[in-house]
């Protein structure tokens, strides 16, 4: 798999970083990465990861850490809560899987960013959700003293130009990644994708190339119009003969996406057309979790099928793509309730 975060010497663009992130980058320069063997979860860069590594800093001390990444294509006002809840669970987690050990790991919490929305907006901070009392600044800093504090690191791709993107550290892989997510919700992807030819060709030459390309593939598919379709097939052309190029074009996952997206537009005719197109992707998400052998209760059955938030159900599928159980799926990927009623 990719080396996943990039390297700890830059983990976001550095004209960005925050005093905070700038000194973990000081800490942790010529820092040597390690996925350790408990790690768990995909290292995708399209995917939301939690992985677990062994690093070395540079006073020679050695140090388990976890990487917690979370992809977010909307702006979420409570995203700091969130990822303080998705800390919790995962140091709860590790309690139970070695009570042998009297330390917790260290905790990395990303989001990264990739939505239509403009820059990235809500809190980075837990404290800053909170209405603290006080007329002056000293009062509110007093009581400050007394809620949870927490902060979650921020990488906003909506901020970065394509260059800068194609300039960070990483391989093929990663740098595509960021640029599809980058581009992938604007109206320039389907220009963008054959510029960027030459990097496909380099994720496919790489150790588990199709696999990886696979991913991409069915990421654009999914999020992509016809345009989009049409540039993906160019680009695939050019780096695979056309039987190779064909066969990835008719993989599950597009056939999948496809009959999710023809599903919704039959019954947008009779129900609209943006509650067709959640319908479709709802049964999408259904299909997948029955393929990976995962059980659904009729509850949360009724509940996928009645959400009609899109970019909720974009977040359920990302999950069920990787998920072992049903609430790594809605309870790690809901948008607040995740419901709207039609």
């Amino acid at each position: 798999m990719p080396s996943w975060p990039p390297r700890a010497s830059r983990p976001m663009h550095p004209r960005r970083r925050p005093k905070s992130q700038n000194a973990w980058a000081r800490r942790t320069e010529e820092v040597a990465w390690e996925r350790f063997d408990g790690g768990r979860a995909s290292a995708h860069p399209l995917q939301s990861s939690r992985l677990l590594f062994t690093a070395r800093l540079r006073t020679g001390r050695s140090l388990l850490l976890y990487v917690l990444l979370e992809h977010q294509s909307t702006v979420d006002r409570w995203m700091a809560l969130r990822m303080l809840r998705y800390v919790v669970r995962q140091v709860e987690r590790w309690r139970q899987e070695h009570p042998e050990h009297s330390r917790l790991p260290v905790i990395l919490p990303l989001v990264m960013y990739h939505g239509p929305e403009g820059a990235w907006s809500a809190p980075r901070r837990v404290e800053d959700l909170f209405e603290l009392p006080g007329e002056s600044e000293e009062e509110r800093q007093r009581w400050r003293a007394w809620v949870p504090r927490f902060e979650y690191l921020l990488d906003d791709l909506t901020a970065e130009r394509e260059e800068a993107l194609k300039a960070r550290p990483g391989p093929p892989l990663v740098r595509l990644a960021w640029l599809v997510l980058r581009y992938g919700r604007t109206g320039e992807l389907a220009r963008k994708l054959p510029e960027w030819v030459g990097l496909f060709a380099q994720v496919q030459a790489a150790p588990e190339g199709a696999e990886h390309l696979l991913v991409v593939i069915r990421y654009l598919l999914w999020t992509g119009d016809k345009a989009v379709h049409n540039a993906t097939g160019q680009v695939l052309h050019s780096v695979l003969d056309e039987q190779r190029a064909e066969e990835l074009m008719r993989s599950y996952g597009e056939e999948l996406i496809e009959q999710g997206r023809q599903q919704g537009l039959e019954k947008g005719l009779v129900r609209g057309r943006e509650e067709g197109l959640a319908q479709g992707r709802a049964e999408s998400i259904l299909r997948i979790l029955a393929f990976r052998g995962i059980h659904v209760e009729e509850a949360a059955r009724q509940r996928i099928l009645d959400c009609t938030d899109v970019d909720t159900l974009d977040g359920w599928f990302d999950r069920a793509l990787q998920a072992t159980t049903l609430s790594e799926v809605l309870d790690g990927g809901a948008h607040a309730s995740g419901r709207k009623d039609s």
